[in-house]
């Protein structure tokens, strides 16, 4: 046993003073008696008036210089060398990812509870003069607390760290975990986790030590989840998968609108995925919910709840009518066909028809007067209302695109044209798509209308004979769907913005969460973007026009992450190209401190001290005989 403060063990001299104050003389205790004659031969006695005494034997005595030694133990702060995950200034990384909230512990506690308390432990080993730093790690990794060396702050900021419903940002969070214990001597990373890393991060300029958490393997997941509609009759797609080593049986139930609809009973063989169509979905359905259970004569136990409920949303298809007004392009025109839910129409240039449509495509071409519609405007010849054109560029070489859902899996990078529009970005614009001349690609919305501009002919570039193409138009035929609310893609997971739809008179949006708490967020101009989706299920959308609501539409959330569901946790991890092994080291040795055990002993031996001293504080004397007499005194 070693100390680190030894010069307090100096203080055992004050057993000296608690020795002296013992060989003093006893104070007497004045008794009346009836008669001093039996009481002569004590009064006499010479050693009583004595201002020292032998010392006797005292359980008091005992009892105080235990004490002392106790504390004076405890202030030189003995430890014993212990093996230790890492010594030095550490940083700790607490997995918060969805699969540590696998219940494979001890009495059916979580991984995570399970890290939590390695956490807490890995406080007590830490040295004098070392400092730690916690950080949460989840879809926004998150420092609980700066470096410190104060166990009770760590272990409150441990104690306060939730698990996430999401995947985990870990390139982010390994940033900043090394970027704040940088400059501290022996510095080193500690991950706490069941080892879902990416394969593809970074090297780190510190070193990692890795500590495995869990046990389980056997994980059924339902996947995917979709509908999909077939003329008049919607369909529902599932997907089960079996992530673990065995066969496992479940049972699959489909939930529309709150009642029960169909229930299936699944084999899934190991690390397969079991397939299911059900195509006799009501035409009135909205909110789709699937759940996993066990058959009633058990099976494999499936540890990993977040996984077995889905959602799905149901939307009835909405039939565009988009014109198209153009000499001829048979790239749109076949494009436009190819889209489902689109009703084409063209015309020539030279007027507009009376009919109203909810998209009008602009082709080379723009009348006096532009119609109150959805606008898409391909190469404007001259300037209208809501832009300039300023003659034309050759300067086309690719510059920037903006990340946008607009441009989701569009790249312009590799787009070759001839020549473009030079068009001035108004206020009510977004350039999304920029050369080394000018805009390629505006977009925005202005008086309740929502308006593209292509700046160049489509026969004037190879974009047309790009995949790029008919994912823009796709694109671009979600933005001006006039039914939804919102941008929201066919899986959506925990973490993903959704961009808010606004109609002309909307002045707020509120979103209903799946916990049932509803947030208001006032309409500003520009898109609006919904972050706040870290919880898996149903979303309802409201757009409000002062306090009347106008439009609704609802949104699902689910997980359908594999390197969240595959729970078997890993032996070891990658970072850079090293791979990191789960386990303490040898040569690392930590310090276990016994300070607060003696704390504790003196405090209980203190409690004794109190209670002998009420109750008699002389060690019996060994017995003479029978027959010896007894010594009586007064004083104590």
């Amino acid at each position: 046993m070693r100390f680190l403060t030894p010069a307090f063990l100096a203080l055992a001299g004050l057993a000296v003073p608690i020795l002296i104050l013992y060989m003093l003389r006893l104070r007497r205790r004045e008794v009346l008696v009836s008669s001093t004659l039996l009481w002569q031969r004590l009064m006499q006695d010479r050693e009583a008036n004595a201002p020292w005494q032998r010392l006797r034997r005292n359980l008091l005595l005992l009892l105080q210089l235990l004490i002392l030694a106790a504390l004076v133990l405890g202030l030189a702060r003995p430890f014993i060398p212990v093996p230790t995950v890492a010594s030095g200034s550490v940083a700790l990384l607490l997995d918060a990812s969805a699969s540590m909230s696998t219940a494979d512990g001890p009495a059916g506690s979580t991984r995570f509870a399970q890290a939590q308390g390695i956490a807490r432990d890995l406080v007590g080993e830490l040295s004098s003069g070392e400092v730690m730093t916690v950080v949460s790690v989840g879809p926004v990794p998150e420092v609980l607390t700066p470096p410190t060396r104060d166990p009770a702050a760590l272990r409150e900021a441990i104690s306060r760290a939730r698990p996430s419903q999401a995947p985990a940002d870990w390139e982010a969070a390994l940033a900043l975990a090394s970027a704040s214990i940088a400059g501290y001597e022996e510095a080193a990373l500690v991950i706490l986790s069941d080892g879902g890393l990416p394969a593809d991060l970074p090297p780190l300029p510190v070193e990692v030590r890795y500590v495995r958490v869990g046990r389980e393997t056997e994980n059924l997941a339902i996947s995917a989840l979709a509908t999909r509609w077939l003329g008049e009759q919607p369909q529902l797609f599932a997907a089960v998968t079996n992530y673990g080593g065995q066969a496992a049986d479940t049972i699959l139930t489909i939930e529309v609108d709150g009642e029960i609809h169909t229930a299936e009973r699944l084999t899934v063989a190991a690390r397969e995925t079991e397939n299911l169509t059900i195509a006799d979905l009501p035409a009135s359905a909205g909110i789709i919910r699937a759940e996993l259970s066990p058959p009633v004569e058990g099976g494999v136990t499936d540890r990993l709840a977040l996984d077995d409920v889905a959602y799905a949303v149901n939307e009835p298809p909405v039939s565009g009518r988009v014109l198209l007004i153009s000499e001829g392009n048979l790239f749109l025109e076949q494009v436009l066909s190819a889209l489902p839910n689109v009703e084409a129409f063209r015309l020539s240039p030279g007027g507009l028809p009376a009919e109203r449509y909810d998209l009008v495509i602009l082709d080379g071409w723009l009348p006096d007067e532009l119609p109150d519609t959805n606008l898409l405007i391909l190469a404007p010849p001259q300037s209208s209302t809501l832009f300039v054109v300023d003659g034309t560029f050759r300067e086309t070489d690719f510059l920037r695109q903006v990340g946008d859902p607009l441009l989701a899996f569009v790249d312009f990078s590799d787009v070759a044209i001839r020549e473009a529009q030079r068009v001035e970005a108004p206020g009510w614009a977004q350039t999304l798509v920029e050369a080394e001349g000018g805009p390629l690609l505006l977009a925005g919305q202005v008086g309740g209308q929502r308006v593209a501009v292509l700046t160049f002919d489509l026969h004037a570039s190879n974009l047309p004979l790009k995949i790029s193409f008919p994912i823009l138009m796709a694109n671009l035929m979600e933005w001006y769907a006039p039914a939804q609310p919102f941008d929201a893609g066919e899986v959506i997971r925990p973490g993903d913005p959704v961009v808010i739809r606004p109609q002309a008179t909307t002045t707020a949006y509120r979103v209903r969460l799946p916990d049932g708490s509803a947030q208001t967020v006032a309409v500003e101009e520009g898109r609006l973007t919904f972050t706040d989706t870290g919880q898996l299920g149903a979303y309802e959308v409201t757009l409000l026009a002062g306090d009347q609501p106008q439009l609704a539409g609802s949104f699902a959330v689910n997980l359908f992450a594999p390197e969240e569901s595959r729970i078997a946790p890993a032996d070891a991890i990658t970072i850079g190209q090293s791979q990191v092994e789960r386990g303490v080291s040898e040569e690392e040795v930590g310090q276990r401190e016994l300070w607060p055990w003696l704390a504790v002993l003196a405090l209980i031996v203190l409690l004794a001290e109190w209670w002998v001293y009420h109750r008699g504080s002389a060690l019996p004397r060994r017995d003479r005989g029978l027959n010896a007499p007894a010594r009586v005194r007064a004083g104590r």
